[in-house]
């Protein structure tokens, strides 16, 4: 497989969290906030692409009877690895992510990348995989995260871009807003790219 198409599988068309649903943990928890968004797609990005080449690497040396939690160490280390240099240089978004850090072991999109394609594939592959699943989840939450800050507070990344005439929908701010969001932005989604699809 090319890996550009590699590439645009995981940032537009099989989107982790517009087409294919997944992490919605994190996705509908943290993104109240444009830079809550960022920083989680970016973390989970960072976990995905390391574990991805790591299990690329050794795939050869796990017992198939025990990749599965061989999978999960390594995962599990790379979210550690992340946790702390967020703890030491950006505090401020690690306390705003608080428990959804480690919660980063069991989001299922990594899992599953690491299952379906990473233990059957290159490092190359894997390495191109992750980045553009990883992309494609930090692209979906920072967007998910723009549209229920702007219509939950007015502002944009903690930036006030409306006057004092806007009135905001606080609940875009609470759990049902995130379900309303998410579901609106993903038929909005699946509409725009099911029409390039056509055209191909």
């Amino acid at each position: 497989m090319k890996l550009g198409r590699i590439f645009t599988r995981g940032l537009v068309f099989d989107n982790p969290v517009f087409v294919q649903l997944l992490g919605m943990c994190p996705t509908l928890a943290v993104t109240n906030s444009a830079e809550n968004g960022m920083a989680m797609g970016l973390a989970t990005t960072a976990v995905l692409l390391g574990s991805n080449l790591v299990i690329s690497l050794i795939k050869g040396f796990i017992p198939s009877k025990i990749r599965i939690p061989a999978f999960i160490v390594v995962i599990a280390t790379f979210v550690t690895m992340v946790g702390m240099i967020l703890n030491a240089y950006f505090p401020g978004i690690y306390e705003s992510l608080g428990l959804f850090i480690p919660l980063i072991v069991v989001n299922c999109l990594i899992l599953a990348r690491a299952e379906s394609f990473a233990s059957k594939s290159s490092p190359v592959n894997s390495i191109v995989d992750g980045i553009g699943m990883g992309l494609g989840f930090t692209v979906a939450l920072t967007i998910l995260g723009i549209v229920r800050e702007f219509s939950g507070a007015g502002s944009i990344f903690g930036f006030a871009v409306m006057g004092e005439f806007f009135h905001p929908a606080r609940i875009m701010t609470m759990p049902p807003g995130a379900f309303l969001a998410l579901g609106l932005l993903a038929a909005l989604y699946n509409r725009i790219t099911s029409k390039e699809l056509n055209e191909l």
